[in-house]
Order: C-alpha cells, then sequence, then structure tokens
C-alpha cells in the first residue's frame, strides 16, 4: 500500500488531499474484488469532496462580498451587481452538493 499526500494550491489557499493507493500486482486478472474495492473508496472520496466543496465556496464568499462593495465605491454597480448574482449561484450549488450528500 503506497500512501500519497497531494497538496492542491488554489487561488492562494492550500488543500491536502490523502489518497491511498493499492496494488496487489496481479495487474487486475486475480479475481480479487477490485472494482468493489475501488466503489467504496470512491463513495469515501465523494462524501468527503461534498463537504470540501461547499465548505471551499464558503470560504471564497466573505471576498466576494467585499469586492460587491468596493465594484459599488468605484462606481461599478453592474459588476457589483454580477458578483452578488455569482454569490447567489455559488448558494444555490452548494444547496445541491449538500442535497447530494442526503442521497449518499
Amino acid at each position: 500500500m503506497l500512501n500519497k499526500n497531494i497538496a492542491l494550491f488554489h487561488e492562494g489557499h492550500h488543500h491536502h488531499h490523502d489518497h491511498v493507493h493499492t496494488d496487489c500486482g496481479c495487474g487486475g486478472s486475480c479475481g480479487h474484488a477490485h472494482e468493489e474495492d475501488q466503489m467504496s473508496k470512491d463513495e469515501k472520496t465523494l462524501n468527503i469532496l461534498l463537504v470540501h466543496w461547499v465548505n471551499h465556496n464558503e470560504s471564497h464568499e466573505e471576498g466576494f462580498r467585499e469586492w460587491v462593495s468596493k465594484a459599488k465605491e468605484m462606481g461599478k454597480e453592474e459588476s457589483a451587481e454580477y458578483i452578488e448574482k455569482a454569490i447567489e449561484a455559488m448558494q444555490k450549488a452548494n444547496e445541491m452538493l449538500l442535497e447530494a450528500k442526503k442521497h449518499m
């Protein structure tokens, strides 16, 4: 079993994701339940990702709101409106992600 810690960098944020890779050395022809193992791992990963995506989106919301204010101060009302719409869309996306999590 090989454990890898993969660091992702995104807009100044540093995210760590642990990935576990297993290899029985059979090349997939041993008859082991690799497909079931992978489905179980994928389900765990998806559960983690759904929460991560919501948290990640929420972490950006404060910054977006700050720039709504700044855009308004610059007289860029339309830009501010579109950023506000983006916030609303992100909140709707979070609702969908949380609904997906309920069905796991």
